[in-house]
């Protein structure tokens, strides 16, 4: 047997598949459909201070190889996720990493600080690099900008700190130094890409938005590349997420550097996608000759 665990500053996780943010809600969604104590981790669906109704319907585009969608960071506030969405998702035994998003420098001081009190909460993972919220330039794209976010809640919770970096930008390398410099434990590597998706009969948007952010499989070479670059800069563990729909494609970013992977869009095709992978996995790395996962990260030459 192959040992899964990996450590993200103070938690360890039983294994590296993770359920990305934003895919599987609060995670009471896929109860049922997989054993959410088995995954290494659930990754809520992000946070703000106060609730955000988000952008109008529709809201996803399926695309050849993916999808786009422009979600709008719609949720009901960090406090209603604290008393409400909270309880049900730790009673199934889930690890639980928070996401959050602020929209001012104190807000990721204020978000880490409830989460650092909230039980059942094992890390946060803040959301720099939302690409739908209307905002001109994402903090992930801004070195100095992270290493404000990153800094606020890192002196605000004892709990690991995860940046989740975006994929929209020249040099990966540059803000993923900036997060690890700040005090995160790990950087997700990344979020959705910029896009856009036309009715061009009706000179429109699909989305109810004018763009959104596109993942699936057609995204995975770029991420894979991304996630290299990443691995190479930092000392902290980068865990990927881009277009995971095998257990093959985790092995693909473990190779290339990646400590843990985040299951994002496949949960959409099959909610228990996630479950399916890890099922393979041991198995596979064993076949390899791995003894532990950390014999095989980064193994790429």
């Amino acid at each position: 047997m192959a040992n899964l665990e990996v450590a993200i500053g103070s938690l360890t996780l039983k294994n590296p598949v993770m359920l990305a943010s934003g895919t599987s809600g609060s995670g009471e969604e896929l109860h049922g459909l997989l054993q959410l104590d088995r995954v290494g981790a659930v990754v809520t669906k992000t946070v703000t201070l106060e609730p955000r109704e988000g952008h109008p319907p529709p809201r996803t585009v399926e695309t050849a190889s993916g999808m786009v969608n422009a979600i709008g960071l719609a949720n009901m506030g960090a406090d209603a996720f604290i008393a409400e969405k909270l309880p049900p998702l730790v009673a199934t035994g889930a690890t639980v990493i928070a996401s959050v998003a602020g929209f001012a420098e104190e807000e990721w001081g204020e978000l880490a600080a409830k989460m650092d009190a909230a039980e059942g909460v094992s890390a946060v993972e803040l959301n720099l690099s939302c690409p739908n919220t209307g905002e001109e330039k994402l903090i992930a794209q801004d070195p100095a900008q992270i290493t404000a976010a990153v800094s606020k809640a890192r002196a605000a919770t004892s709990k690991p700190v995860i940046a989740k970096l975006t994929p929209n930008v020249t040099d990966i390398a540059g803000p993923a130094v900036a997060a690890a410099d700040a005090g995160a434990d790990a950087v997700t590597v990344a979020n959705t890409l910029q896009a856009l998706v036309v009715d061009w009969r009706r000179k429109k948007s699909r989305l109810g938005a004018p763009q959104g952010g596109f993942s699936g499989p057609a995204v995975k070479p770029h991420i894979l590349y991304l996630v290299n670059r990443a691995a190479a800069g930092v000392n902290i563990p980068v865990i990927a997420s881009g277009g995971i729909m095998t257990v093959e494609d985790v092995c693909e970013y473990l190779c290339v550097g990646a400590s843990a992977v985040q299951i994002g869009t496949a949960t959409f095709v099959d909610p228990s996608a996630a479950m399916k992978i890890l099922d393979k996995l041991e198995p596979l790395l064993v076949s390899l000759g791995a003894e532990k996962l950390a014999d095989y990260v980064g193994s790429y030459a």
